[in-house]
């Protein structure tokens, strides 16, 4: 019964077409006729799915024509039976009675050309954006789905994610994908050629960049948006037009993995970074990882680290192995953190503890500290180390002033510790929250005007306290090495902001201060 090749098939519809095309002008009625040839598989499972035979399939061929108002529809269906005779029980009129779906359309059945039976649907251009876009899209007019709205809407952003899974290797990167590519507002930014390109909010240039291209992505070293220069980490809007600046050559820069500095927004484009980076070197990743992690490390004043535990603390049994994740960008910076924080906490006693008020001036809420086995004791805190919630801490008893809370690695606990360990006690961080500490950060950088500003704007931004600033310059060389006193509420936000601070322009080193 297919006997006919399907190049047959086509001609006949091409010739079908041109004779309704002709018939509907000569009628001066403006309309938009196309065809197709059903394949040979849809004919077999439209035949599984209504029981029955080939000789009832009348859609085996069928030609679409689209007008500008309902009227029209009834017109041209007016010409199609004057042309051709119609099947039959093979008409249904949708625009009068419209499914539940609100699916509108006139669909009929005629004997052609050589005695060949055609299906001929006839709607709107709103019905036809309707139909293949809204509510009655048109995979589930063809699979019987119930309405489901809020699914209809996002739909296209579903099919992407299904192609992006295949390209993301952790499970729960594909679900924080879903959660920002379906449930998430959208931004619709312009290439400079006109396409639309929609991005989940917050989407950056580089994240414009990898939905155009993954190659364009890895290439990225700049961006325009409306004829302006703007940072990768530009927050993009709907509406603006965008540019990517490329090189002929290279890839992603291993900070682009870096939440801390707002890089990249969407899973789809950390994951091709991650990938570009998997792909890498074994022994390079290794090296790049290491030293990665010696610069977050020496950042948070945490040098004295074992790299070992901290590899087993995250799942690795060997070293090289967390060096080459954390190079290929499989580790990220708040995990090693959040790792190195629960590494220092000391074990948990059978003594039972007793959460003390500290005596800084600054503290407005009971301070997050427990003392092993004792109770009603005033502590403070050094203010030679100044410790943060996160570093390993140890309490010295003083005379008349309570106890002071030093980091284990102080200058001045290793002096008291020479001394005898009979002062020494043992602390904890408890549990409060909404307190914060001073810290010391040092920040080395070439001078420039408006330096101090866009530290302090980046602080600012961050809803950081500055406590206390002090800049000395050289002027012989240009440096400038500056002390500010921050009040930080814990290892991670330390973290992320002496990252922020470090992508400043000229500066060259920024650190937590140790003595």
């Amino acid at each position: 019964m297919l006997a006919e090749r399907r190049s047959d098939r086509e001609r006949y519809i091409t010739q079908f077409v041109q004779k309704l095309g002709d018939e509907l002008k000569d009628a001066d009625l403006e309309a938009e006729v196309s065809g197709r040839v059903k394949h040979i598989y849809g004919i077999w499972r439209k035949m599984q799915r209504k029981g029955q035979d080939f000789q009832h399939i009348y859609d085996q061929r069928a030609v679409r024509i689209l007008v500008k108002e309902v009227r029209d529809c009834y017109a041209a269906l007016g010409v199609v039976h004057t042309l051709w005779q119609h099947i039959p029980g093979e008409f249904d009129d949708y625009i009068a009675t419209p499914k539940e779906n609100n699916y509108r359309s006139i669909h009929t059945a005629v004997i052609g050309m050589e005695g060949k039976t055609v299906e001929v649907q006839i709607r709107t251009y709103e019905m036809q954006q309707q139909a293949e876009l809204g509510v009655a899209a048109h995979w589930r007019y063809k699979e019987g789905r119930k309405q489901d709205a809020g699914f209809d809407k996002k739909i296209a952003w579903l099919r992407q994610l299904l192609e992006w899974k295949e390209e993301v290797a952790e499970a729960g990167d594909f679900v924080d994908q879903f959660k920002s590519e379906v449930f998430e507002d959208r931004v619709y930014v312009f290439t400079p050629k006109g396409s639309v390109i929609d991005l989940p909010n917050g989407a950056t240039p580089l994240d414009f960049a990898y939905s155009i291209h993954t190659d364009v992505g890895h290439r990225c070293r700049g961006a325009k948006v409306n004829g302006h220069i703007v940072p990768l980490t530009y927050v993009l809007k709907t509406g603006e037009q965008v540019e990517v600046l490329t090189v002929k050559s290279g890839g992603p820069s291993r900070d682009w993995l870096n939440p801390n500095l707002g890089y990249l927004k969407t899973s789809k484009a950390r994951a091709r970074v991650q990938h570009w980076y998997k792909e890498q070197n074994y022994e390079i990743n290794a090296t790049a990882g290491r030293a990665s992690l010696e610069r977050e490390l020496n950042r948070l004043g945490l040098v004295e680290t074992n790299y070992e535990k901290l590899a087993h603390k995250l799942g690795f049994h060997q070293v090289n192995d967390f060096l080459a994740a954390i190079g290929s960008g499989d580790v990220k910076t708040s995990q090693i953190v959040t790792a190195a924080h629960d590494l220092f906490e000391p074990k948990t006693s059978v003594i039972p503890t007793v959460p003390i008020a500290p005596l800084t001036p600054a503290a407005k809420k009971p301070a997050a500290i427990e003392i092993q086995g004792v109770g009603n004791l005033l502590t403070r805190m050094a203010r030679c180390c100044k410790p943060l919630p996160g570093d390993p801490i140890i309490g010295y008893i003083t005379r008349g002033q309570g106890i002071t809370i030093h980091r284990q690695d102080c200058a001045n606990m290793l002096h008291h510790r020479q001394e005898g360990e009979d002062r020494m006690i043992e602390v904890n961080w408890g549990t409060s929250s909404g307190k914060t500490y001073p810290v010391d950060i040092q920040i080395v950088a070439f001078d420039r005007q408006g330096l101090l500003r866009d530290i302090t704007s980046t602080l600012a931004n961050e809803k950081i306290n500055v406590v206390a600033v002090n800049t000395i310059t050289d002027h012989g060389t240009h440096v400038a090495r500056m002390t500010l006193t921050l009040e930080i509420s814990d290892i991670n936000t330390l973290s992320r902001v002496l990252a922020r601070i470090d992508q400043l322009p000229n500066v060259t080193e920024v650190r937590r201060q140790t003595y």
